[in-house]
């Protein structure tokens, strides 16, 4: 996909975030927009920003397949093609696999991994119409590695992962090229509209977690969405994005099974370092249950601790400074 001046694209989760910043690429390369999300008002302001008259916008739920399909429906007839689809809309869950109810994981799947499936069957027909066509697939460096506290977001990622790698396999020899991408930490709302109940040192203060995600998230939308699109221009088939990402592909491919040992080393230094810095100030009145916005920590669902180096060889290192509920 060389080109998007005049080419049809479908973003989903296109309200805020990456999906925005996306939408917003794209209308500058001159492509027609075909944007959904639950948010209304979220959608009017992205339109606003690139340009009603080559946008449509449509309120959908990714989770429910018939207003899926609805609006591919929509979408071929107003353009009268498709030839890319990103599959980006996604939520997190922050809470043990123990504790976490059904509902919340149902809630969870239905929109990471079945919008995922989703948007995809709904607009291969189209896609295998068009000259040249792609579909995009947000997954997450925890479709790498996994999390304590983010069990439902990991089997969603992995899942996505899977999916898209298969599908992959299927078209190849066709028009259709198929990427997945597994951004680092994005300074998106994921956080913020979580479903939050525990990060991984038990610690259950929302407001905090949003704090230190805010602060230590350090890439941007507008850079994902640029890697994306230079991504789909240049045929590649797995993107991560920031320096983190890069990172934790690394740690997994050296130590697929033992990097879960680094990730509870890091997990106790953090907790040593901020129960340290908390005592400096305050005494903790249960010393067990640490304050985490105290130990430059970022909870997600996950907590890491903030570092300094940015080597990328020194995964390790890079992971413990990575902001953990990630996105899409």
């Amino acid at each position: 996909m060389r080109r998007f001046d005049d080419r049809v694209v479908v973003v989903t989760g296109a309200a805020s975030g990456i999906g925005r910043a996306l939408a917003r690429e794209l209308g500058a390369a001159g492509a027609k927009l075909a944007l959904a999300d639950v948010d209304a008002e979220g959608l009017r302001e992205t339109a606003a920003l690139v340009g009603v008259e080559r946008c449509l916008t449509a309120v959908v739920d990714v989770a429910d397949r018939e207003a899926v399909e609805r609006f591919a429906t929509d979408v071929v007839a107003r353009f009268g093609a498709v030839h890319v689809v990103i599959n980006n809309a996604g939520v997190t869950v922050s809470e043990t696999i123990e504790r976490l109810g059904y509902d919340d994981f149902a809630w969870l799947m239905g929109i990471n991994f079945w919008g995922v499936v989703h948007g995809t069957k709904a607009f291969l027909p189209a896609l295998r119409q068009a000259d040249e066509a792609a579909i995009v697939n947000v997954s997450s460096v925890f479709g790498l590695i996994a999390f304590p506290t983010q069990g439902a977001y990991n089997a969603s990622k992995f899942a996505v992962r899977g999916f898209t790698e298969a599908l992959r396999q299927e078209l190849a020899g066709t028009r259709i090229a198929v990427h997945c991408v597994h951004p680092g930490g994005i300074r998106t709302n994921i956080l913020r509209n979580a479903r939050f109940y525990a990060d991984a040192h038990g610690g259950a203060d929302h407001a905090d977690a949003n704090e230190e995600f805010a602060r230590l998230a350090r890439t941007t939308p507008e850079q994902a969405a640029r890697t994306i699109v230079a991504a789909v221009r240049r045929g590649r088939p797995r993107v991560l994005i920031g320096r983190d990402a890069w990172a934790i592909d690394r740690l997994q491919r050296w130590l697929p099974v033992r990097y879960t040992r680094v990730i509870g080393a890091l997990l106790r230094l953090a907790a040593r370092i901020g129960y340290a810095r908390a005592s400096r100030r305050t005494p903790p009145s249960n010393p067990s249950r640490l304050d985490s916005s105290s130990a430059d920590l970022t909870t997600a669902g996950a907590t890491s601790l903030s570092m300094r180096s940015t080597d990328k060889r020194d995964a390790g290192a890079a992971i413990a400074r990575t902001p953990t509920t990630l996105r899409a």
